[in-house]
């Protein structure tokens, strides 16, 4: 990027934040296990990033970005794409900003957003247009679906749209009053905060229990015992964190270790090596 680029910012237009929206709708249509929502929040982002970015280097560099891991409640995404879209803006128009900022900004509201929306939408909204509708539909009464549809989805609009909106003016005017060194520090705590909800999540979802027993006796010492003595969740995090490396070799297929994971749990779960 030249210098020319910072006296003449480009500038993202209303227009561009609905397209931001609308194209936000189909978050869900791709889903993987390996990087969840990303190519649904890549295409959410791929018209502010063909206005911003002119050349073909520029444009696979930010799409790139957006193929990371991605997963958030569907109705609360709008809100990260509108706060990347304003970062995605600085990005193209100052040549001292830093890029890997953005992804650290999307690691760090990932969770939090996940947090609210499926508690909201998921955990009660859901529940309780669905309550209403199916009693008013064992009635014989037409509206019970109507109104589940309503319900349920005219909340969720309105938050994708101003959620748009919202992070998007919360995006520039942030980092419109932000210095390089704030900058730096925010990064570096959204790292923590995204590092600590990653760690939560493999204390929490990776689960391996070895009951194997060692000595005998009325209540002998397992090897999982053993292990949460040293520390808790050992191998967990040793999974994780082996799982991690084989993913940087580039000859290690996801999908084979995906098989690999399932057959070892079967056979240990049958053999009694691995408690379920």
């Amino acid at each position: 990027m030249t210098s020319s680029n910072k006296e003449n910012p480009k500038k993202l237009t209303k227009k561009d934040l609905r397209g931001i929206f609308w194209r936000s709708m189909p978050m869900e249509a791709s889903f993987n296990y390996e990087r969840m929502m990303s190519m649904g929040f890549a295409y959410t982002m791929t018209g502010i990033i063909n206005k911003l970015y002119k050349s073909k280097e520029e444009r696979k560099a930010a799409i790139s970005r957006h193929l990371e891991f991605f997963n958030c409640t569907s109705a609360t995404s709008p809100f990260i794409a509108g706060v990347l879209a304003s970062m995605e803006e600085k990005n193209a128009s100052d040549p001292e900003f830093d890029p890997s900022a953005i992804n650290s900004m999307k690691t760090g509201l990932m969770g939090p957003l996940s947090g609210i929306g499926d508690s909201v939408f998921w955990g009660s909204l859901r529940i309780i247009a669905s309550g209403i509708g199916v009693s008013l539909a064992q009635k014989g009464n037409i509206l019970g679906p109507i109104l589940f549809i309503l319900l349920y989805n005219v909340p969720n609009l309105l938050v994708r749209y101003y959620g748009t909106m919202w992070g998007y003016k919360l995006g520039t005017t942030f980092l419109d009053k932000m210095s390089d060194g704030l900058m730096n520090t925010i990064t570096y705590v959204i790292n923590i905060l995204g590092n600590t909800v990653i760690g939560a999540m493999v204390a929490s979802m990776v689960v391996i229990k070895i009951p194997l027993a060692i000595g005998g006796g009325k209540n002998p010492e397992t090897i999982q015992s053993m292990l949460d003595s040293i520390m808790p969740d050992m191998l967990p995090l040793a999974l994780t964190f082996f799982i991690a490396w084989l993913l940087k070799k580039k000859h290690v297929k996801m999908m084979w270790i995906l098989l690999a994971i399932l057959v070892v749990s079967v056979l240990g779960s049958f053999m009694g090596f691995l408690k379920p």
